[in-house]
């Protein structure tokens, strides 16, 4: 019996394109650099194990069991976010400053704004994602919007910036 569609997959091509993608969303939702490796080899294991068939995005289908394996791995234990990991790549302090106020949300409200601005998914691509309705992902979107620009603020007040 096989398992897979016609098309062989070219599993180093699909590991090398989104890879460093799945750890940076991993990294973003868990906060903890070695449950973020953790996860997206789990995502790759469950990809070699289901060989979905016919798949027109397999990194949307890996994103999707991604975000779930995050979001099981935060209901096992309740894990604090630290200061933002050294390990994560970042151009520039612009964009370390951003993700440090990131890791200030709850973790769904990180999943969101992580995979609609920095990966580029529209709000119904992350409802499949997620599990959840369109109009769920656009108030979270929103609802982390305005606590970033709170924080953001808050920190020009202080004059931290």
């Amino acid at each position: 019996m096989s398992h897979g569609s016609n098309r062989p997959v070219d599993w180093e091509a699909l590991v090398t394109q989104n890879e460093n993608r799945l750890y940076r969303t991993a990294l973003t939702i868990l906060g903890d650099p070695q449950e973020a490796e953790d996860a997206v080899q789990d995502a790759f294991v469950r990809f070699l194990e289901c060989r979905p068939e016919n798949l027109e995005t397999p990194d949307a289908w890996l994103t999707r069991v991604l975000v779930n394996g995050c979001k099981s791995r935060l209901r096992l234990a309740w894990r604090r976010v630290g200061p933002l990991p050294d390990t994560l790549a970042a151009p520039g302090p612009e964009e370390r400053e951003e993700l440090e106020e990131l890791f200030s949300l709850p973790p769904e409200d990180r999943a969101v704004i992580h995979l609609h601005y920095y990966e580029g998914w529209s709000t119904n691509e992350i409802a499949q994602m997620l599990g959840r309705q369109p109009g769920t992902v656009r108030s979270r979107l929103s609802r982390a919007r305005r606590r970033l620009r709170k924080l953001l603020e808050k920190e020009l007040q202080g004059g931290s910036l």
